[in-house]
């Protein structure tokens, strides 16, 4: 006997292997501080061997420029279409959970502006849908960036 069970034979796949029923935890745009820790224990899960976690925080520069500060503004559907990326990137890998949470208002540098975690049965699975997550999200979700920059200028970010 080789030692292996059948659950691991080909073809009989765990339940744990799969996307989860119902895995989007926590999707939100905020005016208010975002935490890591809210989205990381968001997507918990027994079924998840790997959990990939991104945090996008403001940057003192841009394009060779010091930025004092930005604002984030969304556009009303931009919820929806956080859900609609989020549904995307469940049907593409085995999501057990998945959270992403944006800010919008006035930030400074070094807060957070957008937090997103996946948690899979696999890193490596975790690892590509988190990025798929993010990605998207910067990509295709209205929301505008409005950053200040120390010489006086100033420019709009994907509006």
């Amino acid at each position: 006997m080789s030692g292996t069970s059948s659950a691991s034979s080909p073809g009989r796949e765990h339940p744990g292997e799969r996307a989860a029923a119902d895995p989007i935890r926590l999707l939100a745009i905020r005016d208010t501080p975002l935490s890591v820790d809210e989205v990381f224990t968001a997507v918990g899960d027994a079924a998840a061997g790997g959990t990939a976690l991104f945090v996008g925080t403001v940057r003192s520069h841009d394009s060779g420029a010091d930025v004092e500060g930005l604002g984030y503004s969304a556009h009303p559907s931009a919820e929806a279409e956080m859900r609609r990326i989020a549904e995307k990137v469940i049907a593409d890998f085995p999501v057990r959970a998945l959270a992403a949470v944006h800010r919008v208002g006035d930030l400074r540098i070094g807060d957070l502006a957008v937090v997103v975690a996946v948690s899979c049965p696999h890193r490596g699975e975790a690892f590509e849908a988190c990025r798929k997550l993010i990605d998207d999200l910067k990509h295709e979700v209205p929301i505008w960036k409005h950053q200040t920059f120390a010489d006086g200028t100033e420019e709009w970010v994907g509006a």
